[in-house]
């Protein structure tokens, strides 16, 4: 029997320790261009070539090529496309669910914890003037300057009712953001159709739509994946009900929010600021006019998960056994397109190629 194949399309395991362990279960592994921090890589047709004949794909995210019907039908042989990291936005998983493939991604707790933490990070340094602190004390101006108040964010027992915080999306990072700040006793929204109503008891929140959750929200965060529905999900019309005092805050993907939009509500002061850790095209165009907004922004370079001791290697190995298991036969953890789970285990299952 010839030996499986998978390629790594955007590979980001620098020891090459995952690599050796599929080699050493008797698979070829073919290895891509693309990479996180450089995120260019082959175009489609290259990457359709490369997955020809191949049984898996797994990587990191991919913003040469995503990864598309045209390559995934490059093999009549594949079982999955497995990814190191949450997103799967750059995986077509409708034609994979359609076509009987897997489509898995790894959630680990060191990256969306990481995301949540960094998204109050955000908040707070937005509402206490943290950066404007600091330039203006090293810069020697006057001493304890009233422009420099920062805002109290929970309720207190004088009588302060505290900020509203509105999260759109109450998955794991949305949750992970609302149990942190529960001790804060800020009144906290949440808009999450996909979330059962008890989810929403447990952590506290309260269950609005999204008209709502703009117009009494402080401060508006995003939580979500991207996919046809949320793409653009904050735009203009969203933006106009917000508060002029808010603040909008987006960890989750750039293409949720629209940059354009976003850019002419903060010029024209229609919201008070944005923090954002992603944009709709990356790296971020030195010409973006999001650059010079000065402190009515705080931007990050698509980093917020990235914390020492995390990184991608656990989402690697998650991948990896995922890859390991389908190769198997067997139906591995996260799936992403849960429903084409009966389909592909009428086809492969327990369907050994290891």
């Amino acid at each position: 029997m010839s030996k499986s194949k998978v390629f790594i399309f955007a590979p980001a395991d620098t020891t090459g320790e995952s690599h050796r362990l599929l080699e050493k279960e008797g698979c070829e592994v073919l290895l891509g261009q693309a990479n996180w921090d450089t995120p260019l890589g082959h175009n489609e047709s290259e990457i359709a070539g490369f997955a020809k004949g191949c049984d898996a794909l797994m990587g990191t995210s991919i913003r040469s090529s995503p990864i598309t019907r045209t390559i995934m039908e490059s093999s009549d042989r594949l079982r999955i496309v497995a990814k190191y990291t949450i997103g799967v936005d750059d995986v077509d998983v409708e034609a994979a669910t359609e076509m009987g493939i897997l489509v898995t991604h790894s959630p680990t707790e060191s990256n969306w914890g990481g995301v949540a933490e960094g998204a109050i990070t955000m908040m707070l340094t937005m509402l206490k003037k943290t950066r404007e602190r600091d330039r203006h004390l090293k810069q020697g101006g006057f001493w304890r300057d009233a422009e420099l108040q920062g805002t109290y964010v929970g309720s207190r027992a004088d009588g302060y009712q505290g900020l509203t915080l509105g999260l759109i999306g109450l998955g794991r990072i949305g949750g992970r953001v609302a149990t942190l700040l529960r001790p804060w006793k800020a009144r906290i929204l949440a808009c999450d159709p996909y979330i059962a109503d008890a989810r929403f008891a447990e952590h506290g929140v309260q269950s609005v739509d999204l008209p709502t959750l703009l117009a009494q929200s402080d401060v508006v965060s995003l939580h979500v994946v991207l996919t046809r529905e949320t793409r653009h999900l904050i735009s203009g019309p969203q933006l106009a009900l917000m508060k002029g005092t808010a603040i909008l805050i987006n960890t989750s993907r750039g293409s949720c929010v629209d940059e354009v939009a976003l850019t002419e509500a903060l010029q024209k002061e229609k919201i008070a600021g944005a923090a954002l850790d992603v944009f709709e095209d990356e790296p971020l165009a030195l010409e973006s006019p999001l650059r010079a907004l000065g402190d009515k922004v705080l931007l990050s370079p698509h980093m917020v998960s990235s914390n020492f001791g995390c990184g991608l290697w656990p989402g690697i190995r998650w991948a990896t056994e995922s890859v390991r298991q389908a190769l198997r036969g067997e139906v591995p953890d996260c799936v992403y397109n849960k429903e084409v789970i009966p389909a592909w285990e009428k086809r492969f299952g327990g369907r050994c190629l290891l």
